[in-house]
């Protein structure tokens, strides 16, 4: 078996803690792993790491790598998309990647799961994962997994089985947009519905017939190979699975994922359900209460006292805060909408943003200057590069950095500082073994991170602007 991992998505339903630039994936709120590490480490109870795939956008690749690193998972393989395209190109990608790099075989049993999931207990998951191999194996079906729901949630599409039982699993009958409440309630009263996880299984050789049937763009491409589909991916139609396949296909199958909870994490109420305590609360970070009750704070690196506070939830981030009823936090979508209508950086942006190389942190900044903590991992090293605008003055206040400074070579450590003039060529490099820290402060009229031309990066990001 193949385990295909979707770890594309730019989702912002958690903003501010999500954004563009770091996704829900690679949050870690539920644990000291991120959603993304989670997600392999499940399925390594499962299969070798030599048999996960993970498909993710270009600008995630180095979250991936990291991520992977941290939990030993480095031989998993990683399938990059230039652009994204949805689930439906992402599989399609992943599927011609088997078939050639690895040589699966046409009945080769693929298992598709997004990668920011909540599930337990794991070894009950897994136990109906086999389950489900053997049911994919024995009739040939694509199989999506079913979530029981336990209340008239309006946030999921819907799952209609047949009645009729094939082995171990209902045939589906139709799938179900996002109900209204009514809607919902009717399918509550019904027990034939089941929440659409996102969850996938097939043969290779089945999901490939229901490409040619249902989706002939996609197929097209496909049977161009690997290569032809990773170059021209941009040309690939953004759609679901869902809507390419699955609301197609007459051989599907839903496996209705008993004594198993299932959180998607699609909304801070989502994380409320798996953290909260017995008073409904969920306090992380430097936190002092009074008599609060149902209510979540989410904190960074400054104390937040509450007293008497009920029903709500306060998500701190250095540079936004947001405060939502308890129970409505799916209209932080309306918020990140009227942002993008307004092109506030805060929506792609963060304080501290993660590079290749490691991260920059912005301290301060105001009219002609910048201040910025930049973090180089042990062995990295930022591209040789320029700018027009901005001179810069560096500070290491931990660890041994060398720098590039046109024809010169400079060796600095901690309390040493050094200056890079304007159109200067300049590069810094972490020669130690512990992290390089640098404070930079930035002086010039135009400080966007735009101005900036690469001569050269181990990254291949010539060109990039950040």
């Amino acid at each position: 078996m193949k385990i295909i991992i979707l770890a594309g998505g730019c989702g912002t339903r958690l903003f501010p803690l999500s954004r563009s630039c770091f996704p829900k994936q690679f949050l870690k709120i539920a644990g000291q792993k991120s959603f993304f590490q989670q997600t392999v480490e499940r399925f390594l109870n499962l299969v070798d790491i030599q048999d996960i795939l993970v498909v993710t956008n270009e600008k995630y690749v180095f979250h991936v790598i990291e991520d992977l690193k941290g939990i030993s998972a480095e031989k998993a393989h990683i399938i990059t998309e230039p652009i994204g395209r949805n689930t439906g190109p992402a599989i399609a990608l992943a599927m011609t990647y088997c078939k050639e790099v690895l040589k699966c075989k046409e009945n080769e049993v693929v298992f598709v799961t997004p990668s920011d999931h909540f599930i337990q207990p794991i070894k009950t998951f897994l136990n109906l994962v086999k389950v489900s191999e053997k049911v994919c194996l024995s009739t040939g079906s694509i199989i999506t997994m079913g979530i029981i729901p336990n209340r008239p949630e309006t946030g999921y599409g819907y799952i209609q089985a047949d009645k009729a039982k094939l082995e171990k699993a209902y045939r589906v009958k139709s799938f179900k947009e996002k109900p209204d409440l009514v809607t919902a309630e009717k399918y509550i009263a019904d027990s034939n519905y089941y929440w659409n996880s996102g969850m996938f299984m097939f043969q290779l050789q089945t999901m490939e017939q229901a490409i040619k049937e249902s989706a002939p763009n996609i197929i097209n491409m496909y049977e161009k190979g690997f290569e032809y589909c990773s170059a021209n991916f941009a040309e690939m139609p953004d759609i679901s699975i869902d809507y390419a396949i699955a609301e197609k296909n007459k051989n599907m199958l839903v496996m209705p994922m008993t004594d198993i909870y299932w959180n998607d994490i699609g909304s801070f109420d989502a994380i409320a359900d798996i953290l909260a305590d017995e008073d409904g609360n969920v306090f992380k970070g430097d936190i002092i209460t009074e008599d609060c009750h149902n209510t979540m704070i989410l904190g960074g690196n400054r104390l937040i006292s509450a007293i008497d506070v009920n029903d709500l939830e306060v998500i701190d981030t250095p540079d936004v805060l947001l405060i939502s009823k308890r129970g409505q936090s799916q209209k932080v979508k309306k918020i990140v909408d009227k942002l993008n209508s307004e092109s506030r950086k805060e929506v792609v942006e963060n304080v501290t943003m993660y590079r290749p190389w490691g991260s920059y942190t912005i301290l301060a900044e105001g009219e002609g200057y910048k201040v910025k903590r930049i973090t180089v991992n042990p062995g990295a090293k930022l591209s040789l590069q320029m700018h027009y605008h901005r001179s810069e003055h560096w500070t290491v206040i931990k660890g041994t950095g060398k720098l590039t400074l046109d024809d010169k070579f400079v060796i600095f450590k901690e309390n040493e500082s050094t200056y890079i003039p304007v159109a200067a060529k300049h590069r810094l490099e972490n020669i130690g073994q512990i992290p390089l820290s640098v404070i930079e402060v930035q002086n010039g009229r135009y400080l966007g991170e735009d101005d900036i031309v690469r001569f050269d990066d181990i990254y291949g990001r010539e060109g990039e602007i950040s």
